[in-house]
């Protein structure tokens, strides 16, 4: 995506003596790849078939069903099992060709997304993909599935099958222009499968051997530590343009380990073949091997950097309070542990749509100051300030002009010994908020009017996020502030967290390229308080509401990028989350022996189903 892409849904047309329908669907400009391509350009369509991937998984498992709440589901084989009505380009943004979706039309209102299905496609039972089949699949996530497809398709009014191979999904409102493209997104299920005797049985058998019309098929597993998948030999789509070069492997094997350490070891015995590592540390110092076939790359991210902080519940009673939340906020030094704790490999995350066009920065002006203004603000630092992350390496933030006064009274300039006393001057800053929110010190406890001391609980489930709470936990400490640490089994946290049971977290938020309807599900008050949801935060605001609202229904791309900076600000001045920070890529382990790899690296991201066998 570029600030030049001209922002509508386009339906790439093509005329033909039968059907006047469209490939692809695209938010911005045209689809790189016209309707007679024959793979995508990171692909490498002579790859050659067979052999066994071996990958690994954190956790556990007690289902084979993505696609509900219930449960530890086996996320992994979920794009490999299942296809969608249409599939992304990973060198273009906001872009969907067509898979199970032969042909896509538009009405020109705006008002409904017809599918013509591909005739070849079957599910692995042999029982071909019918209209029945899309209308079943919607209004069964939409009903028994996870709470986010609510979220994203509320949209959508009905769906009304045309004849055995067309669909046409009704809209409640034209002003979503990126419904068609999430549509395209859909998983379709069989029907067949799941309607017996007239009841809808899906979720109930969550370790029935799924039925889907992907590549593979669930093969086998051991309940909770390993799934073996096979490569159906009569899989439908491995001619199509948008799979050619794709699912190489005969056999992928998916172990699963509760322990990272145990993790990495095994891969370093060679138990499976390749890796993404998390840990700076571990990146650093555990991967030194006598053997020259073990390979450690960085592949480059292009896309919006995935958001991790610390997310406070703020539906309990400590952190309603904004300014116990800004103030714990200058407690976590960032550059502090970036150079102690992870060799420098890290950059501060600053926005919410971090590394995209989508973050703010500076003073609002134009047409996001315009969005602002007319909102209910009770900060009117969002109009007046430069948002400033606390920082505490002695150097002038590139974001921030000599002679700039911040918030806390500060004047940055590039005199060295002001940024010296850096961190002295945000726990002082932080100490002052704490007085405004009516606490005070008491026998070296902070304690609030009620003479209750201000402690609140950090949950967590990885333990290498215990290197990023402990000293955390020693500043909040140096306020007068008693933080704790909850490290719980991942049954255990799973279920706390989608019951809202913790005051902080430790979680994370991707973000795409285009960001719309799943902001919903982040940040929107009706998901604060649904059992399941990823609203972290809790964060029941109208600003946040009428925001997200603007975003999704923004008709050009000046608008949608000015909606969303408005809501990155907002969201940023609520404090809702302590950034942390990101990597500038992926980086990647691998046996050079056991994997090979396109030349191609695609813009934005990478695909491990798009290696082969040496």
């Amino acid at each position: 995506m570029t600030k030049h892409l001209r922002f509508c849904l386009i339906i790439f047309v093509c005329c033909a003596t039968e059907v006047f329908g469209a490939h692809a669907i695209t938010l911005f400009g045209t689809p790189k790849y016209p309707r007679d391509f024959s793979h995508f350009a990171y692909a490498n369509p002579q790859a050659p078939k067979g052999g066994t991937l071996k990958s690994f998984e954190l956790g556990t498992f007690d289902s084979l069903n993505p696609f509900v709440q219930k449960g530890n589901a086996a996320q992994s084989i979920t794009a490999l099992v299942y296809e969608t009505l249409g599939v992304g380009s990973l060198d273009e943004s906001a872009t969907e060709y067509g898979l199970i979706a032969q042909e896509f039309i538009l009405d020109p209102k705006g008002f409904f997304l017809e599918c013509h299905l591909n005739p070849k496609a079957t599910f692995s039972d042999g029982v071909r993909v019918s209209a029945e089949d899309v209308k079943f699949s919607f209004e069964t996530l939409m009903s028994l599935g996870k709470i986010e497809y609510r979220r994203y398709y509320a949209d959508v009014e009905r769906v009304e099958v045309l004849d055995s191979h067309k669909v046409r999904f009704y809209f409640k409102t034209n002003q979503n222009t990126e419904l068609p493209l999430i549509l395209s997104q859909l998983p379709i299920l069989p029907k067949h499968i799941f309607m017996t005797q007239g009841n809808n049985t899906f979720g109930q058998n969550p370790l029935a051997l799924p039925i889907g019309s992907g590549a593979y098929l669930v093969d086998s597993y051991d309940l909770g530590r390993k799934i073996i998948l096979k490569r159906n030999p009569n899989y439908w789509a491995k001619d199509h343009p948008t799979r050619k070069g794709f699912f190489n492997f005969q056999t992928i094997e998916i172990e699963y380990y509760k322990d990272p350490v145990v993790a990495q070891q095994a891969f370093m015995a060679g138990a499976y073949d390749w890796r993404i590592e998390s840990s700076a540390k571990v990146w650093a110092k555990d991967y030194e091997s006598p053997k020259p076939t073990l390979q450690k790359i960085v592949i480059p991210n292009n896309l919006p950097s995935t958001l991790q902080g610390f997310f406070f519940n703020t539906k309990k009673g400590v952190f309603a309070d904004k300014l116990v939340r800004e103030a714990i906020f200058y407690a976590f030094d960032f550059e502090w542990s970036n150079q102690n704790l992870f060799f420098g490999q890290y950059e501060r995350t600053i926005n919410i749509f971090d590394n995209s066009l989508f973050a703010s920065s500076g003073i609002p002006a134009g047409r996001e100051r315009e969005i602002l203004t007319g909102l209910k603000l009770t900060d009117s630092r969002i109009l007046t300030q430069k948002y400033l992350i606390p920082r505490t390496d002695y150097k002038l933030p590139p974001r921030i002009e000599s002679g700039y006064r911040d918030w806390r009274g500060i004047t940055h300039t590039d005199n060295a010994a002001i940024f010296a006393q850096d961190k002295r001057q945000n726990l002082k800053y932080a100490a002052s908020l704490l007085t405004q929110a009516g606490f005070r010190f008491k026998n070296g406890v902070l304690v609030g009017t009620d003479g209750a001391p201000l402690s609140f609980e950090i949950l967590i489930n990885y333990e290498g996020f215990e290197r990023i709470c402990l000293p955390f936990i020693q500043n909040l400490k140096k306020l007068g502030i008693q933080a704790t640490l909850a490290k719980v089994d991942d049954t255990q946290y799973t279920n706390r967290l989608r019951n809202f049971d913790y005051d902080m977290v430790i979680e994370l938020v991707g973000q795409s390229l285009n960001p719309g309807n799943e902001q919903r599900f982040y940040w929107g008050s009706e998901a604060a308080n649904n059992r399941g949801g990823r609203n972290y935060a809790r964060i029941d605001d109208q600003n946040v509401d009428t925001l997200i609202q603007g975003l999704i229904n923004a008709q050009d791309s000046n608008e949608k990028i000015a909606y969303g900076r408005a809501l990155d600000r907002i969201l940023l001045w609520g404090f809702y989350v302590i950034p942390h920070f990101h990597a500038q890529g992926y980086r990647v382990a691998y046996w050079s022996d056991k994997i090979a790899m396109p030349e191609v690296t695609p813009l934005y991201g990478f695909d491990p189903y798009l290696w082969w066998a040496r």
